[in-house]
């Protein structure tokens, strides 16, 4: 039985996942790569350094990890996004819990490359079940895939670098389909639309990040992280209203 396999969930990654790969060869038994349409050259690269390559047509987020996960045939599975990469303090600390299996589960801290650095306070900690026995974690969840296990996780050293934003404006594209998202998400748990949460929960979320997380010693990466977080929660609240209006009125409401 293979000891540890890296699960890497792609669409349309060729721009990040060689680097992802890289960062787990020499760790990782088995590299598997789930996709779910690329029609760039995610496969291709994929394939050329080494991965097992699968598709299965998207779902939602955590259904894609649980189905990757019966692909893998490690006994440990470590997951990967692709825009993500390992440092070398990680890759010594998931070598170190593999060995001595103290947990079942462990954290991992990921930090984001935002605007030409790393953060160091905004968005951290960030600290996400990412290492696991197979058989013992699984996911549920639309938006924020959340690891579903019983008993205690570990913390791995090390951090789990993220370059998640291209730029500016694929930054908001992306809040903009994740507003949605988790508007749906909210819909779908009964969850309905008050006015009170559309006009105060941006304003605090935007707080704890600002203040609380400390995001102003970012400086101008700061400021632009405090605006972006107002920007997401205010949208959620309002697709959320959106939707509510559409399932009264129907197709009447744009008209």
């Amino acid at each position: 039985m293979k000891r540890l396999s890296v699960l890497i969930r792609t669409k349309n990654e060729e721009r990040n996942i060689q680097r992802a790969i890289r960062s787990v060869q020499g760790l990782a038994d088995e590299i598997v790569v789930l996709d779910s349409g690329s029609e760039d050259n995610t496969i291709k690269l994929a394939r050329g350094m080494g991965a097992k390559v699968f598709f299965k047509e998207w779902e939602g987020y955590s259904q894609q990890i649980n189905y990757g996960i019966e692909l893998c045939q490690g006994e440990w599975i470590f997951l990967l996004d692709a825009d993500e990469e390992l440092t070398e303090e990680l890759r010594d600390s998931i070598r170190e819990a593999i060995s001595t299996q103290e947990y079942k589960a462990y954290m991992v801290n990921r930090r984001t490359y935002y605007m030409g650095r790393f953060l160091s306070h905004a968005w951290q900690p960030e600290w996400r079940v990412r290492l696991f026995k197979k058989g013992h974690v699984r996911f549920e969840g639309a938006l924020h895939e959340k690891a579903i296990f019983s008993g205690k996780a570990g913390k791995l050293k090390g951090y789990l670098n993220h370059y998640s934003f291209k730029s500016l404006n694929h930054q908001y594209k992306k809040l903009v389909e994740y507003a949605r998202l988790m508007a749906k998400a909210m819909k779908e748990e009964g969850r309905s639309f008050r006015l009170y949460k559309l006009l105060l929960n941006p304003f605090w979320d935007t707080f704890k990040v600002y203040f609380l997380k400390l995001g102003f010693l970012e400086g101008l990466r700061g400021i632009s992280i405090a605006f972006s977080t107002f920007f997401y929660v205010f949208l959620k609240y309002l697709f959320l209203w959106e939707m509510e209006l559409k399932e009264k009125y129907g197709d009447e409401l744009w008209k």
